[in-house]
């Protein structure tokens, strides 16, 4: 029986990513990575990687700009792995109240705004948040989300690498995944809706524990690991 191929993996390039990093992460853990702005090549890949830096207005536009908007709602319909990271995950949401108030991609009931006023031993903490932040269990769902989802084995307190101003407010808590906290501020640093998976931190530059995220995602698209989307 001929070796099967390598899962293709588009990851989706508006101009707007640290988009070779997030390929490097997919190709250390065996997945066919194409940095593409072709709707053909989104739409034919095995799962799609929605990476970002910068503002959201600026990043909504640059995905109109290339006709994007609808191949993402595509993949999305279709149960097609979808995941987006830091922008990413919050270009998923409903709107934003970054610099005025801008549409998301309307994939995920909720909106984005910035952080309110995160406070540690009355001192302010500066935003951005750039660091090292810690991993929760959510409310609803416990450790028994995570074995069912892309952070299958972390461990509660493994510590992701975060740069960003603002935080994504689901409306449905029980699509919150993990939580994480930055001061006094408690917030989603993880959510997941059926296909659909988006994460806050960044795993491409979170050293193994964040590799583990694209390994999971390897092992459901080459079928050694359980069905991600039960």
């Amino acid at each position: 029986m001929p070796e099967r191929r390598p899962p293709a993996v588009a990851i989706v390039d508006y101009g707007m990513g640290n988009l070779f990093s997030v390929a490097k992460a997919c190709e250390r853990v065996g997945l066919a990575a194409r940095i593409t702005s072709e709707a053909r090549d989104i739409l034919m890949a095995e799962a799609v990687i929605l990476p970002g830096v910068g503002a959201f207005g600026d990043a909504m536009e640059a995905l109109r700009a290339r006709d994007l908007v609808a191949v993402l709602k595509d993949v999305a319909a279709h149960g097609k792995p979808l995941l987006g990271i830091c922008l990413g995950l919050q270009l998923l949401m409903s709107e934003s109240s970054e610099f005025g108030r801008h549409p998301g991609l309307g994939l995920i009931p909720g909106t984005v705004v910035r952080f309110p006023d995160p406070r540690e031993d009355g001192r302010k903490l500066k935003i951005p948040q750039v660091g090292w932040n810690q991993l929760r269990y959510p409310a609803l769902g416990g450790e028994q989300a995570w074995q069912e989802s892309y952070l299958r084995g972390l461990a509660e307190g493994d510590f992701m690498y975060f740069v960003h101003s603002f935080i994504v407010q689901p409306q449905a808590r029980e699509l919150l995944l993990s939580a994480s906290r930055y001061g006094d501020v408690e917030f989603c640093s993880s959510l997941r809706a059926g296909n659909i998976f988006g994460c806050q931190f960044h795993p491409e530059r979170s050293g193994a524990q964040g590799l583990r995220v694209y390994r999971n995602l390897a092992a459901q698209l080459t079928q050694r690991g359980p069905n991600l989307d039960a």
